[in-house]
């Protein structure tokens, strides 16, 4: 085992192998950008040292630096986690070079598996099956689309370096193939600097199942189970669980004896994914997975495997990085109990799930124990940083059984609440409250197919959650049970009234709140309740409704804003004061602004141009994703305010179209 190890990442997976190491007497050295100075990470390590700007390309990808403070600090060896350089070939050999022992597979075995066309070749020799398509070296448009014709319709274009959702369209018909293969190559060429692509044909109903192996040095290989990652959003994992539901004990031993092959074929050593697709419309058999792709590192989801082993991973890492024989042989490993993991993200799915940024005013979950573990890089007051992945916890269930666990995590997001940013929490709760999700009914479309179910309808607060809301403005004022807190002015013998206001989004919430001698009553339009049996404490309010209700939330505040958590849904509310101004609209109908901060990839139109509503303008690149900015109106492009590779804050403008005059 290593005495001390430099770790290569940030957030929580760089959390996630301090906890490892410390429990295995190993030091650790963290690394941090501006951004991260305050970071979990950096206050979780022994050592941390500052590597550079905030951009990845300026901090987290500097290999060479990133070795030369290894060498400084006599750590003997670098764990990359994942993303960044986890996967890249140059900086294995590159630490192999420096006498630094790579946590991670070798160069060979990482090229071996980074092309998905070369992959699939060698997969094809070592006798594991994969998806019939095209993967060879002709990209010319014409001749590609000829093969896709071949295959036949619905396929996917793939960039052959691709990874984590980016560089990958989904083509249903002929005519859409040209223009999708020109926007799959520029995003493959922009993220991954090659624009090679191969062409699979696409499965209508595909269950994404993924095996977790291991091997070392002594040409010892085993796989530790299967995981479920079906359920998707444009090629993003949003939950995991382990093992895959409905799963024939035949079935699994031939996709774990596959991702063995798999691993042997290329001498694999390390932790690594051998991701398959299953066609679900045949059923769960032999004949119905392919292999689709290996990853050449410790998976986001790794968790889940972890609670039905009982093993710890990143302990396997370290000990086969060091030299050390896989801790147990296959006959070992035990399959025990049900897992699932979801992945908390800084994210407004009401907004086409477009990634927030801001401080955490407000972060609670439930208390570790057997049943619930929380992965997280980030804690109550921390940013969520505008140049990294804007997930802000994993949390992570185990039971007995599926149902058990099913039920653990719909408790685990009841028990939830964040605020200073919205999230995906109210999506994902959803998500374990739909029936066919609960019958383990899922493939990679489930969350298109039942959108309507699981994004937030919008409807506006109720009564309850607006009583919540009240409470803490009440009890923040001094006025939740004390007359002489009212600020509105009164006189003996008469009620005690006072105005509320909230806002939420664009709706108007007037509500009057009555002193009762126990407690209030609170009238909004032609709707009245008496409230009593108060009790907030630190944001936790529990009241009775009529006298025969009980309500539960967290409210969390931020100044003036406050977000409500109340019978599984989250509301957005700002306690409106009387007397100030409304605030004024960035700018008309034909103005865009920025959603978020980011960088302008592409700009699509110039000054002069006309355009027309829904017409893309231009592509904003942000939160390693791009977005896609379209005009509002019809009309004449008056102002383009930057220009491409320009850095934008929020809300900037950038856009002005003058509409045609009536």
């Amino acid at each position: 085992m290593f005495d001390k190890i430099l770790i290569a990442n940030r957030g929580e997976i760089a959390c996630r192998i301090i906890e490892t190491a410390r429990k295995n007497a190993v030091r650790t050295v963290a690394v941090y950008s501006d951004a991260d100075e305050n970071a979990r990470h950096v206050r979780l390590a022994d050592e941390a040292v500052h590597i550079g700007a905030p951009e990845a390309a300026n901090s987290y990808l500097k290999g060479d630096l990133l070795i030369e403070v290894a060498k400084k600090t006599g750590a003997q060896a670098i764990h990359p986690g994942y993303g960044f350089l986890s996967e890249n070939a140059e900086f294995a050999e590159a630490c192999a070079a420096a006498g630094i022992i790579f946590i991670g597979p070798s160069a060979d075995s990482i090229r071996a598996m980074g092309l998905k066309d070369k992959a699939k070749e060698l997969m094809q020799d070592a006798g594991v099956p994969v998806v019939p398509g095209y993967q060879g070296e002709g990209q010319d448009p014409a001749f590609l689309k000829s093969e896709a014709d071949e295959i036949g319709y619905p396929v996917l274009i793939k960039a052959v370096a691709g990874g984590g959702g980016k560089g990958m369209r989904l083509v249903e018909k002929a005519d859409d193939f040209l223009s999708s293969l020109e926007s799959c190559q520029r995003e493959a060429q922009a993220s991954f600097g090659n624009a090679h692509v191969l062409i699979e044909k696409y499965l209508t109903r595909p269950r994404h199942i993924e095996v977790q192996v291991f091997a070392d040095s002594h040409g010892n290989a085993v796989h530790l189970f299967e995981r479920d990652c079906s359920l998707q959003r444009r090629h993003q994992k949003v939950v995991e669980e382990a093992p895959a539901p409905d799963m024939p004990e035949e079935v699994r031993a031939a996709m774990g004896d596959a991702a063995v092959k798999a691993a042997k074929a290329i001498n694999y050593c390390g932790a690594g994914t051998i991701e398959f697709i299953v066609d679900s419309g045949k059923g769960l058999n032999k004949e119905s997975f392919y292999f689709m792709e290996m990853n050449t590192r410790l998976q986001v989801e790794h968790p889940v495997t972890e609670l039905i082993t009982g093993q710890d991973l990143v302990e396997w890492q370290l000990r086969v990085a060091s030299g050390e024989p896989l801790p147990l042989a296959q006959e070992e490993l035990v399959l025990n109990g049900h897992a699932f993991e979801v992945r908390l993200y800084a994210e407004d799915p009401a907004n086409n799930f477009l990634p927030q940024t801001g401080k955490l005013n407000h972060f609670q979950t439930p208390v570790v124990d057997q049943h619930f573990r929380l992965d997280t890089g980030i804690e109550e007051g921390d940013e969520v940083s505008i140049y990294y992945d804007p997930m802000i916890a994993k949390l992570i269930v185990w039971d007995r059984a599926r149902t058990g666990a099913l039920r653990q995590m719909a408790r685990a997001l009841r028990k939830t609440s964040v605020a200073g940013v919205k999230t995906n929490l109210e999506f994902l709760a959803a998500i374990f409250d739909h029936q066919a999700f609960k019958d383990g009914d899922v493939d990679t479309h489930f969350i298109e197919h039942h959108a309507d179910a699981l994004l937030p309808s919008g409807k506006q607060a109720g009564i309850e959650t607006l009583a919540c809301a009240a409470v803490r403005i009440l009890d923040r004022s001094g006025a939740g049970s004390d007359p002489f807190g009212w600020n509105d002015g009164w006189r003996m013998n008469m009620s005690l009234k006072s105005p509320l206001v909230f806002l939420e989004g664009e709706v108007r919430h007037e509500l009057v709140a009555e002193y009762l001698p126990d407690g209030f009553r609170l009238t909004q339009e032609d709707v009245s309740v008496t409230v009593s049996h108060v009790h907030d404490e630190a944001g936790r309010v529990f009241l009775m409704m009529n006298g025969d209700r009980e309500v539960h939330a967290t409210v969390a505040e931020s100044g003036n804003d406050l977000t409500v958590f109340c019978d599984g849904k989250v509301h957005y509310l700002h306690h409106f004061v009387p007397g100030a101004e409304d605030a004024e609209e960035a700018g008309g109908s034909g103005v865009i602004v920025t959603p978020m901060p980011g960088k302008v990839s592409r700009l699509m139109v110039a000054e002069g141009d006309a355009v027309e509503a829904g017409q893309p303008l231009l592509v904003l690149e942000a939160m390693k994703m791009e977005h896609t900015l379209k005009a509002p109106v019809d009309g004449t492009v008056e102002k383009i305010s930057a220009g491409e590779g320009d850095q934008v804050s929020d809300g900037q403008v950038l856009v002005k179209i003058t509409e045609p005059e009536q």
